[in-house]
């Protein structure tokens, strides 16, 4: 039976029909079961290259159907993350809105739609089964988990007028103890505080990484009348008192330093946060017996508080489905699917890895896309890879490693990751600042072969391996000093065990890099710069390589180098915008008050951005075409001599490095 899971909204990458904010239905995604089992898994951003994208799932259904050599009329059900009453009150609610598009009669007519019209092939309307939003969440845990029974519970921001809900697992059954309503938004209370510190949706993490350079007793009182605990495991949030904030925290401008002030709200929030949840699984933990808990929904991301649930003792077992957020309600909703249709079916074994996504190619297709940047990189294969890499790593050197399938979910499991020395606490700078190009606080992850994980980390009361980052544990104290650039400044990481029986390659790789060095482990993180997504393909790979302060990049066992080029390499280049984005063009006051015309790039996803162009660079986008080269481009645009040509492909580069352009060899 051929299931396929789907997260998103109906609109092509290209469309804002209905001015959907990028929060309501993000993290597009598709996965297809085959009896239950994973065939692949993939998120749209990865492919589309928009974060947390809610466009349509286009090339991921796409890129499932040709895993399993299918059509879309070859699926036995398409099931979607969203109940078909909740779906469709946000139809006519945009419908009102937006009444040039057609009235569908019902839910499934919608989605029939849109979805033949963005991939071209017919779907029985009957097919599409809908699943609740926090059922899908919770199924993607419990199924996976390989427990018999377990206490699963799901908090996010908002889905189906639920923000939380708790469940008792039997089988491949989910019972309901709890529903806590959209008032009770522990996800939506964690992005409204962060707002003080200049942070908005989907920057929750960033917060997380903050708060331990805090102190929360500053705050606590505070933050005390901004939610109450309840008996029998319920509790409020004062959403109306958060404005209060103001008298006491000057909220922090996008790009201002943080003050100490920023750092204990951030640990206070955290704590508040981990109070209410706590209360929550105590009570239902007391009332269910259960020795096992399953979280899921974006709430799961917040490593921190799963490391302080695993420590504590309430569980023999936790489990923390990887791809903990929406686009993790795919694979949810098509087990929901599955499991509906065949109630007697055995649930899997935990599940060991999430290596679901595509494949990076063969040796012949890597080295076709190299070749392509000739003029830009040069490269060669390598017999012995993991050792060449290792030996790079002992010397200093940070490199981009591509290999195999890529992980579903946000973290990068050693597929598609940055790697670099865990010793040097100045590598923990140099990456967030050449590279990652980000806050200089945010920690660093560590992946380090199981066998040896217990010898500079607590794991846990059962000395449990982690295999998906989703838990951050305490660095032995003795271990703090040598292991500077993924110890947090409150003696803790968020760590990854790696096993050869799982990710041989990878493992060789650390292997050979404690040969070196005594050190069984490598600082990973995730491989793609501040504004896109983790990367996917060779090229994704290489653009990234390019664009960023990377000194070594290894695609399967090609070891590649960026050659020293001046401006004139970018004329062999075409130029165009990707599908999401636009050029403008507005006529408005200058600075002496007289009318001129501006330009600027805008994109699809997110109405309130436009990044501002020069003319010259205005007129190149305008005559680009993926056939022509930039050489050719300029010369049709108008720009005459060396300076102004120069210039342009300055711009070009910075336009590139910000993903606003695309640049193709």
């Amino acid at each position: 039976m051929l299931i396929l899971g789907l997260t998103g909204s109906p609109e092509l990458v290209h469309e804002n029909h209905f001015s959907l904010p990028r929060w309501v239905l993000h993290d597009s995604a598709a996965v297809l079961l085959d009896d239950g089992e994973v065939v692949l898994a993939i998120e749209e951003e990865r492919l589309n290259r928009i974060k947390h994208t809610n466009k349509m799932p286009v090339s991921a259904i796409r890129t499932c159907l040709e895993a399993r050599g299918v059509r879309l009329k070859d699926i036995d059900a398409i099931a979607y993350y969203q109940t078909e009453a909740s779906l469709d009150m946000l139809i006519k609610k945009r419908l009102l809105e937006f009444n040039h598009t057609p009235i569908p009669k019902n839910p499934a007519s919608f989605l029939q739609l849109f979805y033949e019209r963005g991939l071209g092939g017919e779907i029985d309307p009957k097919k599409f089964y809908f699943v609740h939003h926090h059922i899908a969440h919770a199924m993607s845990a419990f199924a996976m988990s390989g427990f018999d029974t377990s206490l699963v519970t799901t908090f996010d921001g908002e889905g189906d007028g639920s923000s939380a809900m708790a469940f008792q697992g039997t089988g491949a059954r989910l019972e309901p103890l709890a529903n806590f309503g959209v008032e009770k938004s522990a996800g939506i209370f964690y992005a409204m505080v962060i707002a003080y510190l200049g942070y908005g949706p989907f920057d929750e993490y960033k917060v997380m990484g903050l708060a331990p350079y805090g102190d929360p007793e500053r705050f606590r009182y505070l933050f005390r009348k901004l939610y109450t605990l309840l008996p029998k495991g319920d509790y409020l949030i004062h959403r109306d008192r958060i404005p209060s904030l103001f008298g006491v925290v000057t909220p922090r401008r996008k790009g201002e330093p943080f003050s100490q002030t920023h750092k204990d709200l951030a640990a206070a929030l955290q704590e508040a946060l981990e109070e209410i949840i706590f209360h929550v699984i105590r009570y239902y933990k007391d009332k269910t017996n259960e020795k096992n808990l399953c979280l899921a929904g974006g709430v799961a991301h917040n490593c921190t508080l799963n490391g302080k649930v695993l420590r504590s003792g309430l569980f023999d077992n936790v489990f923390v489905q990887p791809a903990a957020h929406d686009a993790g309600g795919a694979l949810g909703a098509a087990l929901c699917a599955y499991y509906n249709n065949r109630p007697a079916a055995r649930k899997p074994a935990q599940m060991k890895h999430v290596y679901w996504g595509k494949d990076i190619g063969d040796d012949h297709s890597i080295l076709g896309e190299l070749s392509k940047w000739g003029n830009f990189l040069s490269f060669e294969k390598v017999e012995k890879i993991t050792e060449r890499t290792a030996e790079l790593l002992a010397d200093g050197r940070v490199i981009g490693w591509v290999q195999g399938r890529s992980e579903f979910g946000p973290r990068a499991l050693g597929n598609r990751s940055i790697l670099a020395d865990p010793r040097p606490a100045d590598n923990k700078d140099r990456i967030n600042q050449m590279i990652k190009k980000r806050e200089g606080y945010r920690p660093f992850a560590p992946s380090v072969l199981e066998e040896f994980a217990d010898h500079f980390f607590d794991l846990g009361p059962n000395g449990e391996q982690h295999p998906f980052m989703v838990f951050v544990v305490n660095v032995k104290k003795e271990m703090h000093e040598l292991l500077g650039a993924i110890t947090h400044v409150d003696g803790t990481a968020r760590v990854h065990t790696v096993s050869k029986e799982i990710n041989a390659k990878y493992w060789d790789l650390i292997s050979a890099f404690a040969e070196r060095t005594g050190i069984p482990m490598v600082l990973n993180t995730s491989f793609n710069n501040n504004v896109e997504p983790i990367v996917d393909s060779a090229k994704d790979a290489v653009v990234t390589f390019l664009t960023t302060g990377l000194d070594y990049l290894v695609i399967g066992d090609y070891l590649v180098e960026k050659k020293k080029t001046g401006w004139q390499a970018y004329l062999d280049l075409t130029v165009s915008l990707p599908p999401y984005a636009s050029l403008r063009q507005v006529r408005k006051l200058d600075d002496h008050m007289e009318f001129n015309d501006f330009f600027y790039v805008a994109v699809t996803h997110r109405s309130e951005f436009e990044y501002r162009v020069s003319g010259g660079m205005a007129r190149v986008l305008q005559d680009s075409g993926r056939c022509k080269k930039l050489r050719q481009v300029l010369v049709e645009a108008g720009v005459s001599g060396e300076a102004e040509g120069e210039r342009i492909i300055q711009e070009i580069a910075e336009l590139w490095s910000e993903r606003l352009i695309t640049l193709d060899a």
